[in-house]
């Protein structure tokens, strides 16, 4: 028997409760037993799934990132080996265990099928389920939420976060909470100590060549961060850094612990827009990773055996980044990127997926990883398998989405 199955069965076991149910028969009661629960994480700005999920067999990986690329396994900051082809970032080291007992999984070069590169209108595509259709008013969450049996009590589904996300628009009820990390936008990594600047721009205050120049850079300097920061902000849509993720897990799982009719979490994240010094092993990226793992880690922590064993969590962004790194030692933005499926009942220590390669003719539009599996399909996949939604009921949460599904729940 997997460790996972010995922990999931004996959590069973220990949480049952003898009750009479005749004058000589004695019936097995779970008291902590309830329904199946589904958790969004929303990664604004579109997290380089590359360096997530690293593919460092294909050798195209290294020669387009001289500089970002994160070392195969075995090496100095090297990536943690998953299955020989793909590898984790090693600041992600908090999920191996979850790897490791066959909880966590990947789908790789998977995405919408919209081409668009804007982090409003493939957010919009995402978080309404329908990609290219700019008409959905609702989201497909809420949607989810109105395919659900039984009644529907205001608890249901909590958002954690300063604005209602458009995942949850719709009629179904939505109790919203705030969150414990700052408001997304503009990060360290963009800004310098303005005594600096000033100390410069001094020394240059003159009218010879070399300070004219100077002051020509900065002004172009100036429009360019001007417009990556317009850029992160819009892509942030309103939603907080990872810095608290964890405390808002675990705020989430004590109330889902309390309250057994909520089925439906969702968090939203930012700063994964890395236009410039995105780092490798280290730096901005793997700072926001690092956070994000524990508090990923932290649901099945604060759940439990039980109500982990009764979740299944997905973490999804726009669209990935480009293969190839920028001149600011950076990504602009993709399109096939890395879906993470993590729970109790996935059937994990595995990336799905069909992997295009990064070799220059299977590129999309020359310049992005492919995609190959539609998010669509993953989450569908969960809501049939996980959820227990009819064909019909899927078909009304994502109208027009190709056929097929995944085996991604043991």
């Amino acid at each position: 028997m997997h460790r996972r199955d010995f922990l999931r069965n004996t959590a069973a076991l220990s949480g049952l409760a003898l009750v009479r149910v005749g004058s000589n028969a004695w019936a097995a009661q779970n008291p902590a037993s309830g329904p199946e629960r589904l958790v969004v994480v929303f990664l604004r700005g579109a997290v380089d799934g590359l360096n997530v999920v690293v593919p460092h067999a294909d050798k195209e990986y290294y020669a387009i990132r001289p500089s970002i690329a994160i070392a195969p396994p075995g090496h100095a900051d090297g990536a943690i080996e998953l299955d020989g082809h793909f590898g984790l970032h090693p600041q992600l080291a908090a999920l191996l265990p979850l790897w490791k007992e066959r909880s966590l999984a990947f789908v790789h070069a998977c995405g919408s099928p919209d081409p668009s590169r804007s982090h409003f209108e493939a957010q919009a595509y995402m978080e309404s389920g329908t990609p290219g259709l700019k008409i959905t008013t609702d989201g497909w969450l809420n949607r989810v939420l109105a395919a659900l049996p039984g009644q529907h009590p205001p608890t249901e589904a909590v958002n954690f976060g300063p604005t209602m996300p458009r995942i949850l628009h719709g009629p179904m009820p939505v109790a919203s909470l705030p969150s414990a990390g700052g408001g997304g936008g503009r990060t360290a990594e963009m800004t310098a100590a303005p005594a600096f600047h000033a100390a410069f721009d001094e020394m240059y205050s003159g009218d010879d060549a070399l300070s004219v120049a100077y002051r020509q850079g900065q002004n172009a300097h100036a429009r360019l961060m001007s417009d990556l920061e317009q850029d992160m902000t819009e892509a942030a849509g309103g939603a907080p850094s990872p810095v608290g993720f964890a405390q808002d897990v675990e705020h989430f799982c004590k109330l889902a612990r309390r309250d057994p009719t909520i089925q439906v979490g969702f968090f939203a994240l930012s700063g994964w827009d890395t236009h410039v010094r995105q780092g490798g092993a280290h730096g901005a990226l793997a700072n926001h990773l690092r956070q994000l793992g524990e508090g990923l880690v932290q649901f099945q922590r604060g759940l439990g055996p039980d109500g982990y064993a009764r979740t299944v969590i997905l973490v999804v962004s726009e669209f990935g980044r480009t293969a190839r790194e920028n001149g600011n030692a950076g990504t602009d933005h993709g399109h096939g990127n890395a879906m993470w499926v993590m729970g109790g009942p996935v059937r994990g220590g595995k990336v799905y997926g069909e992997w295009p390669t990064l070799a220059a003719g299977r590129l999309h539009e020359d310049r992005d990883l492919a995609m190959t599996t539609d998010f669509r399909t993953v989450a569908g996949s969960v809501l049939a398998q996980h959820m227990k939604l009819s064909s019909a009921a899927i078909a009304r949460v994502f109208p027009g989405a190709p056929a097929g599904k995944l085996s991604l729940l043991a």
